[in-house]
Order: C-alpha cells, then sequence, then structure tokens
C-alpha cells in the first residue's frame, strides 16, 4: 500500500489509550504516527507498521483535523 502524510491508519491491536486509528505524520524508513486518541507519538519501521496496519481509515485530503 502506497502510505502518505496525513492519511490515518486502523492498527490491528489497540494502544494503551484503547486508540486503534493513528495519523501518518512521517515515511522513510521508519514511520511516525499520532494516536488519535490521547495525541501520542511513536516510530515504527517501516515493514513493523505494515504487518500492524488492518486498514487506511482516510486518505491525507479526507483525514480529520486532528491539530487542535
Amino acid at each position: 500500500m502506497d502510505w502518505r502524510v496525513g492519511d490515518v491508519a486502523r492498527l490491528k491491536k489497540p494502544h494503551a489509550c484503547g486508540g486503534v486509528d493513528w495519523a501518518v505524520e512521517r515515511m522513510g524508513m521508519d514511520v511516525r504516527l499520532r494516536c488519535l486518541t490521547c495525541g501520542r507519538q511513536v516510530k515504527l519501521l517501516r515493514h513493523e507498521f505494515e504487518k500492524r496496519v488492518r486498514q487506511r481509515i482516510a486518505t491525507g485530503d479526507q483525514a480529520i483535523n486532528t491539530e487542535e
């Protein structure tokens, strides 16, 4: 799958806060994600991210504005 900054991904396992939706903030050899429930940021290697992702929720132009 082709991922871009601003996409929203749903991961297989929930975060400690209970959230499963993450905003992609950086793509490269590693991926920086921000939890849409609590705002915590994490970094994953790209292949680890691709194993953990379940589906794409929204693309960058359709994504929820989360910069509040």
